[in-house]
């Protein structure tokens, strides 16, 4: 292929990820467009409803402007002031950056890969933009740079992990074949020489810092939506009663149903950060943590049938998870764990186990500040975890186990 074929399908694919991102609201509404209102009302408002609700699942900020009779008819307190909705349902951002990354992966196969991956990003938030503008209505108003600026963002980011596994990959061929496909402009001897001047010990704990890390805060999260599931399943009879209380229909329960998938990585997020002991928010003044739980009223949504008013049954059971993660993170790298011991000691293990925690805190802290914000007026304004708390303890957390893995890791190694 050459590289105007490249760029165009690259392009096409970007085209395609936004689409398939905004159909899973257009869809349904649409649908409700054609059943309920018979094909007489306004098509528009319901694109731009979808328009929105994708913003806001990219974490782009919605000032809603409600009238009298509206924020009378919700009864929710400061519902007639103008208020924010910051939080993001993360369902559409990891959609989003799932089909960035295959994007990624396809543009490093070809001859042109920085092609593919430009035409790609532009493409998308060429058409991001135009969604923006056409989002905004006299009751809901998008944040217009957010929306031009944080989805192009969040489907770069899937391209670069894309590109990330490609290289990895590429690392795995021998080193005649990786030359040919890396090209001969000398950039990558460059980085190569640039990393080389890092002192050794650094450079070997950041690598085993960075892989560790990750995949405690992988484990985290897994442990977290395993409990979400069990949460689901155990909490079934109450979550059914509540859709029946809102009496939504067959087509407004399936639209609900749509909404709450997509806030189902938000709540795993929650759970993690419950796991690491902080736990989260609904509502100012409101607390779910493992040393108690605390609830004022509750927005109306069934999939919240799986927080307890009394608090979760297994109580402190849940902070072992991070502990756990980060022990076996550390102690499955063995190799690594034993070479730092070799050549720089006890220091170099010291030093990777902190770096560890650091990678992890990092991570869950970002994760938990991306899935909290306001969710509506008045005390709705809180919503989430806290991540600063999130991040430092559980960098703590991990940081103490991986310092134990790592050592039975090497030991065991030796």
């Amino acid at each position: 292929m050459n590289r105007t074929t490249v760029a165009l399908l690259a392009a096409l694919e970007a085209a395609i990820v936004v689409a398939i991102g905004l159909a899973i609201s257009l869809v349904p509404l649409t649908i409700l467009w054609a059943a309920q209102y018979h094909l007489a009302a306004d098509w528009f408002s319901f694109w731009r409803a979808s328009a929105d609700i994708w913003l806001v699942g990219h974490g782009v900020n919605l000032t809603v402007s409600l009238d009298a009779q509206t924020a009378a008819t919700l009864g929710l307190p400061g519902a007639a002031i103008p208020f924010q909705v910051t939080i993001a349902a993360l369902g559409f951002a990891a959609l989003t950056a799932g089909l960035g990354m295959r994007t990624g992966l396809r543009a490093s196969e070809t001859p042109y890969r920085a092609t593919g991956a430009v035409s790609a990003i532009v493409a998308f938030a060429a058409l991001t933009t135009i969604v923006t503008f056409t989002a905004g209505s006299a009751p809901v108003h998008p944040s217009v740079w957010q929306g031009v600026l944080l989805p192009p963002f969040v489907y770069a980011v899937g391209v670069a992990i894309g590109f990330g596994f490609a290289a990895l990959r590429a690392e795995r061929a021998d080193a005649q074949d990786r030359g040919a496909r890396t090209g001969s402009d000398g950039r990558l001897d460059a980085l190569t020489g640039w990393v080389t001047r890092i002192p050794p010990m650094v450079r070997d704990a950041a690598a085993t810092a960075f892989r560790a890390g990750s995949g405690a805060a992988a484990i985290v999260i897994a442990g977290a939506a395993l409990v979400l599931t069990v949460l689901i399943f155990g909490n079934y009879g109450g979550i059914i009663s509540l859709y029946e209380q809102l009496q939504a229909g067959a087509l407004g329960g399936a639209a609900l149903t749509i909404g709450q998938l997509a806030f189902l990585p938000n709540l795993v997020i929650w759970l993690a950060s419950w796991m690491v002991g902080p736990g989260f928010a609904i509502g100012t003044g409101s607390s779910v943590s493992p040393i108690g739980t605390e609830l004022g009223p509750l927005p109306g949504l069934p999939l919240f049938g799986v927080i307890p008013g009394g608090g979760f049954s297994f109580g402190l059971v849940g902070i072992l998870v991070p502990l756990v993660a980060g022990f076996l993170a550390a102690a499955l790298l063995r190799s690594r764990a034993a070479r730092l011991r070799d050549l720089h000691g006890t220091p170099g293990l010291l030093v990777a186990a902190l770096g560890i925690g650091i990678v992890a805190g990092i991570e869950l802290g970002l994760l938990a500040w991306w899935s909290s914000g306001a969710l509506g007026p008045g005390r709705l304004h809180d919503v989430g975890p806290n991540p600063w708390l999130v991040g430092s303890i559980a960098a703590a957390e991990v940081a103490v186990a991986a310092v134990i893995g790592l050592l039975a890791g090497g030991r065991a190694r030796r």
